[in-house]
């Protein structure tokens, strides 16, 4: 939503704060309010603060949001909105900010006239958040002054109190410094790209806000701001820098019934979709009504327009969703004053009325786009086309793999090894690159729980093929064979064989390759393994170092270095493994597959819009792109075997 300075915002006063109860349980269930204690749950412990001064410039009350980590870890969001109400809160008796700080469920998003759309519906954000932390300092620019409180892992230890005044021309607003506590939280360091791109993401979908990310822990500081007119349709346009696109992004902005809609779709050459939903600037991945209305819309518009060209005859099937959505990128952002959620985590958006309005709002608009865009909806409804022919075959070369089921132990892959355990939760696949590793494999590991499927060359790159020719790879039809979940349409995470699955590869550049290769399958096609933290990459080492009866394995130049000063002075026999296949099967164990002392990194996506795009550059059509990429990082390579 554009910032219109000719807006006035709403009065914000005490009086719009509303109570509905007290913040006992926060310390002692993070995982109810802010999803864990982990990596994902400290950075969301920022996305929550932020999240607020989102909402001041969606009141139409802040044009800048400044976002800063300290040195020691701290974090600081700065914006120049209202202010946080300080008067005293009628119902309790003290400072609102102060009930703000301390009461879960209190702020001026239930009742009112603070805000008319919001991203911190259930008021638990910042009081979470202030419960969470060892600190946290809040300081008001409002009514001519400066208030400050502070507050110990949400004990308030001081009052509400005045700290300076503002001089003219001083903007209002608040800042919020916070550190997080570390008695609850596992992971202390946020990741800066990961913040990055959830900064992005914001400033993308509230068109007119500038938001700038500062870094102080690295000297010279990482700075970042960003700024976007275009709204969603300059985030397709990102989203889609490295893929051919067939045609200028469709943009539709219109509010219906006090909602706002924004949308924008592209298509581009690709046969992968990247469809991203947003309720008041909060990522919903796993989509909601917003989604099934913008599938709808585009399902029933691209079928009236080939019919009425006489693409498709009156009585032939029309294209499916899936024909529909081939190669489509796009993003739908609804602003609504009473979002609900499918829990506390906003991963799905609920109200009912949000389909019917998307599926409206986006059909109309792309109906006339279409009607004013021959040549380029001429090139939309060849795409489904396509796909549509192409639909038959893989549904062939998919149930070819089904009917080979993952079940029954006669039918598994020949090259797989399995394990003697039938429970998936103790089980464990090691995917091999090549029969040499594969045969070290198999005989290093515990039979009991580990199962082991050698891979023989390079699979497929499924980032330029579509599905049904993946599956007509006996590589690939082998590993959906041996997971038991199937695949597109007919993928059920409950067949799941083995809990972990481990890519292990050869430390060099093919192995890197036959590594990336697996992980855009997974991302592609089996992505819900990732989401449950299914899938691993084995750490095998780099050296063997041995002096003496002294034998050290290690798995980094670093630790190599260090290792070797160490033992300075004495005779140093160094042994570079290049491939998997260059130890014996007890060292494979020792080093790497033994749970009692193995390095098992777990893929995540912690931006699906940020892998999506990272995969299409490197794994694309597009070559520039990926030549810009090498370049720019050639030099960070320190050890490359050719």
């Amino acid at each position: 939503m554009a910032v219109n300075s000719n807006v006035q915002p709403a009065q914000y006063d005490a009086k719009d704060i509303t109570v509905l109860e007290g913040l006992e349980a926060v310390r002692r269930r993070p995982g109810m309010y802010i999803g864990g204690t982990d990596g994902k749950a400290l950075h969301h412990m920022v996305n929550e603060v932020v999240d607020n001064a989102i909402d001041e410039a969606m009141a139409g009350a802040c044009d800048q949001i400044g976002i800063t980590i300290h040195p020691d870890e701290s974090v600081s969001v700065a914006d120049n909105g209202r202010g946080i109400p300080v008067g005293i809160h009628e119902q309790m008796g003290i400072s609102a900010l102060t009930v703000v700080m301390t009461k879960l469920h209190a702020g001026g998003k239930f009742g009112g006239g603070g805000y008319k759309v919001s991203g911190g519906l259930h008021g638990v954000g910042v009081s979470a958040v202030n419960a969470l932390s060892e600190v946290l300092i809040a300081e008001v620019r409002r009514e001519g002054k400066v208030w400050q409180q502070r507050f110990e892992r949400g004990v308030p230890m001081t009052g509400v109190e005045v700290v300076g005044k503002l001089k003219p021309g001083d903007e209002t607003g608040t800042t919020i410094t916070f550190l997080r506590d570390p008695q609850i939280f596992e992971v202390l360091e946020y990741r800066y790209e990961t913040l990055l791109q959830r900064f992005r993401e914001m400033a993308f979908l509230t068109r007119g806000v500038t938001i700038k990310f500062t870094d102080l822990r690295v000297d010279p500081k990482r700075e970042t701001t960003f700024y976007f007119e275009g709204g969603v349709r300059s985030f397709v346009r990102y989203l889609n820098k490295n893929r051919v696109v067939l045609h200028d992004p469709i943009y539709v902005e219109r509010e219906v019934d006090g909602m706002l809609i924004e949308a924008a779709l592209q298509y581009t050459d690709s046969y992968n979709e990247s469809t991203y939903t947003f309720a008041n600037t909060i990522n919903t991945p796993d989509g909601g009504t917003h989604l099934t209305g913008l599938r709808a819309a585009l399902t029933r518009t691209v079928n009236d327009y080939a019919r009425k060209q006489g693409s498709l005859k009156e009585n032939e099937a029309g294209f499916t969703a899936d024909d529909t959505r081939e190669g489509l990128t796009a993003i739908v952002s609804v602003k609504l004053p009473d979002p609900q959620f499918e829990s506390q985590t906003k991963v799905k958006l609920l109200n009912a009325d949000v389909k019917s309005n998307v599926q409206s709002v986006v059909g109309e608009a792309l109906t006339e786009w279409m009607e004013q865009n021959p040549r380029d909806a001429r090139k939309i409804v060849e795409k489904c086309q396509t796909s549509s022919r192409a639909r038959d075959a893989m549904r062939k070369a998919r149930d070819l793999v089904i009917r080979k089921s993952a079940l029954e132990s006669a039918t598994l892959p020949g090259k797989l090894a399995d394990c003697s355990e039938r429970d998936p939760a103790k089980s464990e696949l090691f995917i091999v690159e090549g029969d040499s590793a594969g045969g070290s494999a198999k005989q290093g590991r515990d039979r009991r729980f580990q199962a082991i499927l050698p891979l023989r060359g390079k699979i497929l790159n499924v980032e330029k093929a579509r599905l049904d020719k993946a599956l007509a790879n006996r590589e690939i039809q082998a590993l959906i064979t041996a997971l038991g979940t199937g695949v597109g349409d007919s993928f059920n995470l409950e067949g799941l064989r083995y809990s972990r699955i481990a890519i292990m590869t050869d430390a060099d550049v093919d192995g890197a390759h036959i590594r990336t290769l697996l992980l855009t399958f997974f991302f592609r096609y089996l992505e819900p393994l990732i989401a449950g933290g299914h899938l691993y990459i084995a750490q095998p080492p780099l050296y063997q170092i041995k002096s003496g009866k002294d034998e050290h394995y290690v798995y980094t130049e670093d630790e190599k270095d260090r290792v070797i000063k160490r033992l300075d002075g004495k005779k140093v026999n160094l042994q570079r493994y290049k491939g998997l296949g260059e130890m014996n099967p007890e060292q494979l164990w020792v080093t790497t597959m033994n749970p009692e002392n193995r390095t098992l990194l777990q893929v995540n996506i912690e931006d699906a819009a940020a892998a999506d795009r990272t995969f299409d550059m490197l794994m694309g059509s597009a070559v520039p792109p990926r030549k810009r990429f090498i370049q720019t990082h050639a030099k960070q390579v320190k050890n490359l075997d050719v």
